[in-house]
């Protein structure tokens, strides 16, 4: 049910520096509570910092709460498949993935008859032309009798359509990319996760389902959402943690400490043909009301249930925005069309002169 009385943790300002010093606080707040959002924001605007302005606007309860320095633990839905992404080009710097062999290369047991033909960067743009789970609702249900092995199960079953052909979002591509990932490092796609990207951040609140016996629950029209099996999700979309998480993240890449120069343009080139679809993200460029150019965007979003995130990274500006909307409906709107929530908020974080 609505809390009677809404919590809003309006700013909680970092220590002195944590922010470039045209921030304007007031002015992105203005934003989130205009957009009567519910949930947490995270804005870094200084890559060298691990501090960052936090915006918790939360109304809803019953919940589950820890707390830790991120307060909230939330789902990340498919800001996983970001993750992945890395993962995979953290192997391509070190050989052991081409991005242009088939999977069949690496997994010669997957039973899909686009094995030979679909490659690692089609699975990573969504172009390898296999099942799709959002095609069949019961996927993710205790009731399921089909398998779940991204090598064998579901996901090796009838192809849509050939190989490199047209973009069709897709969890399969993501299930078997963490496949690949364990036969080529020799390790599941969450301890991956957990050696090469948590552990040297020093990140302490993610891990992956099963695992974790409460993330933020999301409510439909004020009333909690139904009970999902998150763990049905796997690669796609089976990470947790906390806004911190995110940041340490986004920060590190853009410093250069999670991938080379050269697997990073490689990971963020986004290709028009494809709706600027880059290697799990969007990347493009936009205006912004307040910039007086164009400004480069890494954008990755995800939903599951009731929740949704959005990760924007701005690499030209060193600037990191994580939100996390815990309700529905709320339309974060599209940053390309110069209106709408995620389109504001990032012109009040990048944007001296804001986004009126």
């Amino acid at each position: 049910m609505i809390r009677p009385l809404a919590l809003a943790l309006a700013a909680l300002a970092l220590p002195q520096g944590a922010m470039a010093d045209d921030f304007d606080a007031e002015r992105v707040n203005a934003v989130i509570e205009q957009a009567k959002f519910d949930g947490d924001v995270a804005i870094s605007t200084r890559v060298e910092d691990r501090d960052f302005y936090r915006y918790g606007h939360t109304g809803l309860l019953p919940e589950p709460a820890r707390s830790d320095a991120d307060g909230l633990t939330w789902r990340w839905a498919s800001v996983t498949k970001q993750m992945i992404a890395i993962l995979v080009m953290q192997q391509v710097e070190r050989g052991t993935i081409d991005l242009d062999k088939p999977v069949a290369a690496y997994l010669p047991a997957f039973g899909s008859a686009n094995a030979g033909t679909a490659t690692i960067r089609n699975l990573l743009q969504h172009r390898a032309g296999l099942p799709n789970p959002a095609d069949t609702p019961a996927f993710h249900e205790p009731g399921f009798t089909g398998s779940r092995d991204p090598i064998t199960g579901f996901c090796a079953g009838p192809v849509t359509g050939p190989a490199g052909g047209n973009w069709a979002y897709n969890n399969c591509d993501y299930m078997v990319l963490g496949a690949v990932l364990r036969a080529v490092t020799g390790v599941t796609w969450d301890k991956l996760f957990l050696r090469d990207i948590a552990a040297p951040l020093d990140l302490d609140t993610p891990g992956a389902y099963p695992g974790e016996a409460w993330t933020r629950w999301g409510f439909i029209d004020g009333e909690r959402e139904p009970q999902i099996d998150l763990s049905t999700y796997g690669a796609s979309a089976g990470l947790y943690g906390g806004l911190r998480d995110i940041i340490a993240i986004d920060n590190a890449l853009m410093r250069g400490e999670l991938l080379g120069p050269a697997a990073l343009a490689e990971m963020w080139r986004g290709d028009p043909a494809l709706g600027y679809m880059a290697l799990g993200q969007w990347v493009f460029e936009v205006p912004l009301k307040g910039c007086a150019e164009p400004v480069k965007i890494v954008e990755r979003r995800g939903d599951i249930g009731a929740v949704q995130v959005r990760n924007f990274i701005l690499p030209d500006r060193k600037i990191a925005v994580v939100a996390f909307s815990q309700a529905k409906p709320f339309d974060f709107g599209e940053v390309w069309q110069g209106s709408g929530f995620a389109h504001d908020l990032l012109a009040a974080a990048a944007c001296p002169q804001g986004a009126s």
